[in-house]
């Protein structure tokens, strides 16, 4: 028998040996460097970028023993085996003409040499990529050969992996889905997309494949292609023939490779007009009138994927006027908004910090929600968006905002619209701050509409459901103008069909809730028993429609099914 034990054993001991002679290795030459007076550096876990390895060819480097491990644009940084080679610095003096930066040389061992020659090897020998070119041909060409999930797996199948992204990005837009997830697992890769919230799985790649994909997404994306084990942000942009999509991509380490997701910001999606949000009778006119409003607060709040962003941009670009100073401070910039000044946050911490070198630091500034709302209010605006109420220094600065001649917009995150004010009291919000700064908080969900081609009527809706469905219906206010009648009511399903990739869904309408400041709600808040239930029942009784309510009459209307209308918004 053979003594597996000792054998891992005697792996392990091989192991810990070969890190211990490396570390020796690196000693010494950091020792070499301080006799020499030049300066050292370990390369093992630095994030070397590509575009600093592009300024040296790798036959060059292999040559010279020397690699450019970093290029800021006004500075680069070479390592060297053998820095005092005078080859070595006619190469520098030929950088540093070249790109007009100041150079400077560190003695590297022959381990950091190796793992930067070793990342050469992950570079596309095209590497001078803005963007990817989908041209309108293409996005025809993959129309008719991709009608259904199973037929985008069977074609990337027989796909050459440098045009693997291509396919996948083109068939995510034709099938009009939100996000791409590309996940290394054990045997294999998965390729899942999301549709109007869901996510579809539609493609599994071999496990080999893996490496290059990663690298051509990092390479587009201007991600570390050597960093695996960190989290790590990019973009790029598609070009399209009469639009274009911003990608955003996010990288985090897996227990077998990274999770890459993909975002795609098409330009023209958000140009979604207020009025075909789908606001309806008395919350429609009520959410125009404060709207028009100079000062005062609007708030979105529901979970994250609830279309706050697009009733927030809606509002927007209904108040986009040449007479109007808009100014909006986001945590990303998603898109771009024509007429309005954007301004993006830089939320890291004060102990974040960029890459070092040689123990040099360098902090990042901070420009959270409320330092950058405070400098926005010296713009002088007349309406201000902040992504969203976080904390109470934002939350206090906003509401000091609203008071004093500003429309402010933002989001948070709670269940309800009546659950805005306990949130913020929460925070620390003094309620005679609170009450005459609220002007309306719209709670919103998505909800996936029924496919118009396989839409039937729903004959199974079992006698709780419908008890409930009545039950709700009934408690709708006659202050709101939209009590239905009811009997004979009719509601429908989908059975699914090609044209919505059989899943009977195909697009998304916005189910939503808006509650006004009136003197009875400002009396619960002054009174410092801000209960929920209470709120949300004083609302109604002036007129609101629920989430759950406004849902229901979107299903009446055969817009949704039941069964999404429940799922998205609890009775």
């Amino acid at each position: 028998m053979v003594d597996i034990s000792n054998d891992s054993k005697s792996q392990k001991l091989e192991s810990k040996l070969s890190e211990i002679e490396l570390k020796e290795k690196e000693k010494r030459v950091q020792a070499q460097a301080d006799d020499l007076g030049i300066t050292y550096i370990n390369l093992e876990k630095f994030p070397i970028s590509q575009n600093a390895l592009k300024t040296i060819e790798v036959e060059q480097a292999n040559a010279l023993q020397t690699i450019c491990f970093l290029y800021t644009g006004e500075e680069m940084r070479l390592g060297s085996i053998n820095p005092s080679n005078p080859q070595v610095n006619n190469l520098a003096k030929e950088l540093a003409e070249k790109y007009h930066v100041r150079i400077k040389v560190y003695l590297i061992s022959e381990a950091s040499f190796n793992t930067a020659v070793a990342i050469y090897k992950k570079i596309p020998k095209i590497i001078q990529i803005e963007g990817v070119a989908i041209s309108a041909e293409d996005i025809e060409k993959f129309d008719k050969q991709l009608t259904t999930f199973s037929e985008l797996d069977e074609v990337i199948k027989k796909t050459g992996l440098t045009e693997t992204i291509n396919i996948i990005i083109a068939a995510s837009l034709k099938f009009k889905a939100s996000d791409i997830h590309i996940e290394a697992e054990e045997n294999a890769v998965k390729v899942r997309l999301r549709m109007d919230g869901m996510l579809h799985e539609v493609a599994n790649l071999k496990k080999e494949s893996w490496p290059k994909i990663s690298s051509r997404i990092k390479l587009l994306s201007g991600l570390k292609l050597n960093i695996g084990n960190k989290p790590q942000d990019g973009r790029f942009t598609i070009h399209l023939s009469e639009d274009k999509v911003d990608v955003r991509v996010s990288s985090i380490p897996s227990a077998f490779g990274e999770s890459i997701v993909m975002r795609l910001l098409k330009s023209s999606s958000i140009g979604v007009e207020f009025e075909k949000l789908g606001f309806k009778g008395k919350s429609f006119n009520d959410l125009q009138e404060e709207m028009k409003k100079p000062n005062g607060m609007i708030i979105t709040t529901g979970p994250t994927g609830s279309g706050k962003t697009t009733t927030l941009y809606a509002i927007l670009n209904k108040l986009n006027t040449e007479d109007t100073k808009i100014i909006t401070l986001e945590d990303p910039i998603e898109y771009k908004l024509a007429g309005i000044v954007q301004s993006q946050i830089d939320n890291a911490d004060a102990s974040d910090q960029e890459p070092t070198v040689a123990g040099e630091t360098k902090k990042k500034s901070i420009y959270t929600f409320a330092r950058g709302l405070r400098a926005i209010l010296r713009q002088d605006p007349d309406v201000v968006m902040v992504g969203e109420i976080r904390d109470l220094e934002t939350a206090e600065t906003a509401i000091n905002a609203a008071l004093t001649g500003h429309l402010m917009l933002s989001t948070i995150h709670t269940n309800s619209a009546a659950g805005t004010i306990p949130r913020l009291l929460a925070m620390g919000v003094q309620p005679f701050l609170l009450a005459p700064s609220l002007n309306a908080v719209i709670g919103q969900r998505l909800a996936r509409k029924l496919c118009p081609d396989c839409k039937v009527e729903d004959t199974k809706i079992d006698n709780t459901t419908m008890t409930t469905i009545l039950n709700s219906l009934n408690e709708i206010s006659p202050e709101s103008g939209n009590k239905p009648e009811l009997t004979n009511l009719k509601f429908y399903t989908a059975k699914g069909c090609d044209k919505c990739q059989e899943l009977g869904y195909k697009g998304r309408i916005g189910i939503y809730e808006v509650m006004l400041m009136s003197p009875d709600i400002e009396k619960i808040i002054l009174s410092g028993q801000s209960s929920e239930y209470e709120i949300e029942k004083v609302a109604v009784a002036a007129g609101m429609i629920t989430m759950l309510q406004d849902g229901l009459l979107k299903a009446i209307e055969g817009i949704t099914s039941i069964d999404e209308v429940f799922d998205k918004v609890k009775a």
